[in-house]
């Protein structure tokens, strides 16, 4: 069966809906689809019969599912013996870094985060003999949940036939011009982008710093010894930068900050009915940019706001009538109340006060001042599990900026896989403190939370029935966005946990996100 006779609507293994075309490579051809057996969007490879590099790209999947980084794009799926031999990744909803220069340059902190992370999920790559050979400004992405996702990774080469020699250095200069595009706004690779040509001198692209002036120091050298290579030694000091590891290392001690979230780059599909066991909702993911996906999803925008003008009206007019009848409601129960209180007033001893004003006042003055408590230190808590989630990352959840972020790690259960009961972050208060509310800033999706508050950390409980009781929750809710987690009675401990119960999915990979946490208590 020839790719070529495949539509919209054809199932690959029973299991996954071709539903759109995204792009075409040689004999292969890259689909939007939909894996209807766990109800949710996921990205397609489908090879013509004859394609000579069909079993590469499968080996490359299948090798690309073993990178132990939630920021390699996910492989969920991979066939070379089935009728139309496939590949099934996740699909990221987000901003690719194309997108995100849509409106010029990012500020130099802000680059250099966004490089960073997708230098060190390329250097995780190469440890486990895997290349990319392709980097351009739509292979990075920031997704929708807050997380940076680098596509490509394996398969885009082996879909290619890309062999070089030297594919660390390919990959290093590929990072270099990703840093020098994320810095300037404009592209000094060979390939053709959405970003205008870097501007060029004698000796190809001059340095991102003569493009745009007030770039540091340290990133100008360093964009300049990874992109420009030829330039090392007349205008830079140092080696070129030929590795994706030494990339990471030049990088380490430069102030880098993590991009703002942003909006999804389309519209989430309507859940279907049934398709989660919970909720009956799921997570929809996507990828870079197309015009026509971006061209669908402003005039579905548009088609929503452009209501017509007689219903508007009509629904206006409704709106004052029952403006006017509940104003008039109020009006009559304030008058019943006012006389009812007027009466019992009247009918009251004149040395008895009133029980309401004096329960007040003592309420007012046995509620304690609060005052935010000091984090001492964090960590990723997933005592369930392998006890491993991003602790070194934990700090960006209390370090007072919201545009920092820590991350789980991706799961395909909204639980965190497995028996687990979920997966969480740990506070370290320093001593045992009165915690009365928690201030936590996650993205505007919808995770279930409990707060755990301990004088203990849980060592490592073999059961949920373990873990509650060394750890036992004080809250148990539904966030989202910003939210002020009261809880019902003050709890004393060193120890705060935030617990994720149930995490959104972010591009198909289930994952929890806090932007910024704070304690507060006596």
């Amino acid at each position: 069966m020839s790719t070529f006779l495949i539509e919209p609507g054809a199932k690959l293994a029973n299991r996954y809906r071709l539903d759109d075309v995204v792009s075409e490579t040689g004999g292969a051809t890259r689909w939007k689809a939909t894996d209807e057996t766990l109800a949710r969007p996921v990205a397609v490879w489908t090879f013509t019969e004859g394609f000579p590099r069909t079993s590469e790209a499968v080996r490359a999947a299948r090798a690309t599912s073993r990178i132990p980084d939630s920021r390699v794009t996910q492989v969920f799926d991979a066939d070379d013996m089935a009728p139309v031999p496939y590949v099934v990744e996740e699909w990221v909803i987000g901003s690719s870094l194309a997108d995100l220069l849509a409106q010029g340059p990012m500020e130099p902190e802000r680059a250099a985060g966004l490089v960073t992370e997708a230098a060190e999920a390329i250097a995780a790559a190469h440890e486990g003999g895997l290349h990319h050979l392709c980097l351009t400004p739509d292979k990075l992405m920031w997704s929708s949940g807050g997380a940076v996702k680098v596509t490509g990774i394996g398969v885009d080469a082996a879909l290619l036939g890309a062999n070089v020699q030297d594919p660390s250095a390919v990959d290093a200069q590929g990072l270099g011009h990703l840093l020098y595009a994320a810095l300037t706004g404009h592209w000094p690779g060979p390939q053709q982008t959405p970003l205008p040509p870097a501007p060029q001198g004698p000796n190809g692209p001059v340095p991102a710093d003569q493009v745009r002036p007030g770039i540091t120091d340290p990133l100008a050298t360093i964009s300049t010894r990874a992109a420009l290579p030829q330039l090392v030694g007349q205008v830079v000091p140092g080696p070129p930068i030929t590795t994706p590891a030494a990339f990471c290392q030049s990088m380490a001690d430069v102030p880098r900050l993590i991009p703002l979230p942003v909006s999804p780059a389309e519209p989430a599909p309507e859940p279907e009915r049934g398709t989660s066991r919970r909720t009956g909702e799921f997570g929809s993911t996507g990828t870079g940019p197309r015009s026509s996906e971006r061209a669908g999803a402003t005039a579905a925008a548009g088609t929503a706001a452009a209501a017509p003008r007689g219903r508007r009206r009509s629904e206006q007019s409704s709106t004052a009538r029952k403006a006017l009848v509940w104003g008039a409601a109020g009006l009559l129960f304030i008058g019943v109340v006012a006389g009812a209180w007027t009466l019992g007033s009247m009918m009251r001893p004149s040395g008895e006060a009133s029980p309401s004003s004096d329960s007040t006042d003592e309420e007012q003055q046995e509620a304690p001042e609060l005052s935010t408590i000091d984090i001492v230190g964090s960590d990723g808590f997933d005592p369930l599990g392998d006890g491993s989630e991003h602790g070194d990352n934990a700090p960006k959840a209390h370090d007072g900026a919201h545009e920092t972020v820590w991350n789980t790690e991706g799961y395909q259960d909204p639980m965190g896989e497995g028996n687990k009961s979920g997966v969480g972050l740990l506070l370290d208060l320093g001593q045992s403190q009165e915690v009365h509310e928690v201030d936590l800033t996650v993205p505007q999706s919808t995770y279930g939370v409990q707060i755990r508050v301990s004088d203990t950390r849980s060592s490592h409980p073999t059961d949920d029935e373990a873990l509650n009781s060394e750890m036992p929750v004080a809250w148990e809710g539904q966030v989202s966005g910003e939210e002020k987690i009261e809880l019902e009675e003050p709890v004393s401990g060193q120890y705060v946990v935030v617990w994720f119960t149930e995490m959104p999915s972010d591009g198909g990979t289930y994952r929890g996100t806090v932007h910024e946490v704070e304690v507060r208590g006596v």
